[in-house]
């Protein structure tokens, strides 16, 4: 018999398991007992091996490719991601069409809790100062001003759906270690969201898996 402080375990699958959130998300997961079905368009780009881990190539764009792969899982998390940056920001439709994907396969399988990752800057937060919401508002919004306006066509269709869906605001990222120390805010800005480690917002969702302050809620992150 399991002990009542036994934590749960959770079968995830994880779509763009090879990006930066996603590896982590995947590596925090495994790490904590859960069972992680990875979804990546070249499997072996992800290098992790684990008993509990299944890789499978798919592509989010063709839902064909990884539908199957649903059945009976508790959790699911996108963390795909275009190749671009400042300097290099193309017109793109996969966070939107990709997701939309995503969420019409999800209905068919029956799976309801779903975690999307945004930026925080697709808003200009009252509560930063105010050189950083020039930059932000000038700068950022311009440079990547494709992959923010697919982003916010994301978040629209996300927040039409029929899911317990959760969208991650992080500000600029690193690949620092997992520190576990972190600040949040639920439907709100978060005073001087600047940093966080992509290891740390995977820690964020694995640990809130089924945690229902976060359902249907947009989170903020920072250190």
């Amino acid at each position: 018999m399991e002990s009542e402080n036994t934590p749960p375990v959770y079968r995830l699958l994880v779509m763009g398991a090879n990006g930066g959130i996603g590896e982590q998300c995947v590596e925090l997961a495994l790490q904590a007992g859960h069972k992680v079905t990875a979804v990546l368009r070249t499997p072996a780009n992800l290098t992790l091996t684990h008993h509990n881990l299944e890789v499978i190539k798919g592509d989010i764009t063709d839902s064909r490719t990884f539908e199957k792969y649903l059945e009976n899982k508790d959790a699911v998390i996108s963390a795909i991601g275009v190749s671009g940056g400042f300097g290099n920001d193309k017109p793109t439709t996969l966070y939107s069409a990709g997701n939309a994907n995503l969420l019409q396969a999800m209905q068919r399988a029956g799976i309801e809790r779903v975690f999307f990752i945004s930026a925080s800057a697709i808003e200009i937060s009252p509560v930063l100062p105010f050189f950083i919401r020039l930059v932000a508002k000038y700068i950022v919004q311009k440079l990547l001003r494709n992959m923010y306006a697919d982003l916010r066509k994301m978040e629209a269709l996300v927040k039409k759906s029929n899911t317990l869906w959760t969208i991650m605001r992080p500000p600029q990222l690193s690949n620092k270690p997992v520190t576990g120390q972190y600040r949040i805010a639920i439907n709100a800005f978060l005073k001087n969201c600047l940093k966080i480690s992509r290891a740390d917002v995977a820690h964020f969702i694995i640990n809130n898996i089924n945690n229902p302050a976060t359902y249907n809620a947009t989170i903020e992150i920072s250190y």
